[in-house]
């Protein structure tokens, strides 16, 4: 018997997600950013992906956050899903319009209604959270529509309609791999986000003029939220999570987290390239840097 129970604990515990690591090279940045939250009130969640070499960055990556409109991705993912099976089309007409511009004014817009419209086509809020589960996309989760969760008591440290940072970064990361969609409509959603007009004074703002960013924002009383990729300079990819709770002027933390991680995870891959290209017999330095606007 006390094997078996064992035997059960052992597997329960295997069950559950790993915790979020920073990949030891992120180290410093992650420290920056920690230093940077530390200073401003509230509670804030953060999570960075390199898509190609797989170093991964977290700030609190494991904690629980408010969804918000940040959802929304799951929603335009679930829809295009079943465009591929043939189950539904863009050019359907749902209540007066058509999917096509429902998703874009969903994305593009953060259109509430719109979201809604979609969502209950589908099937409602089971049918993503199976979705989800079929996706093991652990730590997220879909309980209400957006018209059922803003007329509710206002609680952001509630389960119900909440992600991890580091369960937002697993979704972006399977849509960037092809694991959600198929490149034709995995391109056209990622061309949504990058139309997206919510959340100028987010991850955009402090980066430089012209960087690529695909994002969908999140806003709810006393949460602001920001998930999406940035395009480096040499073409490589981070999918980012930001999530914040409670306090003052969270949009610009978001901004200066977004600032931190594009320059950290730059500097990070000029240090691979200068590594690359030393002696095989150099020994390994230490190495600091810090970054400047």
């Amino acid at each position: 018997m006390r094997f078996f129970a064992f035997l059960g604990l052992l597997l329960a515990v295997s069950a559950q997600p790993a915790l979020a690591v920073t990949s030891p090279a992120l180290k410093p940045v992650e420290q920056q950013l920690r230093d940077l939250v530390r200073a401003r009130s509230g509670d804030y969640g953060i999570a960075a992906l390199d898509l190609t070499t797989g170093e991964t960055l977290s700030v609190r990556g494991d904690e629980p956050f408010p969804m918000a409109s940040t959802m929304k991705i799951a929603v335009a993912a679930l829809y295009l899903s079943q465009v591929e099976h043939g189950r539904r089309s863009l050019d359907n007409i749902i209540q007066g319009q058509s999917a096509r511009s429902l998703m874009a004014s969903m994305i593009i817009k953060s259109n509430n209604a719109a979201t809604d419209i979609l969502l209950n086509d589908l099937g409602g809020p089971d049918t993503l959270q199976d979705w989800i589960e079929q996706h093991r996309l652990s730590g997220m989760r879909v309980d209400r529509t957006i018209a059922r969760l803003l007329a509710a008591k206002r609680d952001l440290y509630d389960l119900r309609d909440s992600s991890t940072p580091m369960a937002m970064l697993n979704m972006l990361s399977k849509l960037d791999k092809g694991e959600l969609l198929r490149p034709a409509n995995k391109q056209y959603l990622l061309g949504l986000m990058a139309k997206c007009t919510t959340g100028k004074n987010r991850m955009r703002a402090l980066l430089p003029a012209g960087t690529r960013v695909e994002h969908k924002t999140g806003t709810l009383n006393g949460l602001t939220a920001d998930v999406g990729f940035i395009t480096l300079p040499d073409g490589r990819r981070i999918a980012v999570a930001f999530f914040a709770r409670n306090g003052s002027d969270r949009p610009r933390t978001i901004a200066e987290a977004a600032w931190t991680v594009y320059y950290g995870f730059q500097a990070r891959n000029t240090f691979r390239l200068q590594a690359a290209s030393a002696p095989v017999t150099a020994k390994p330095a230490s190495v600091s840097y810090q970054l400047q606007r």
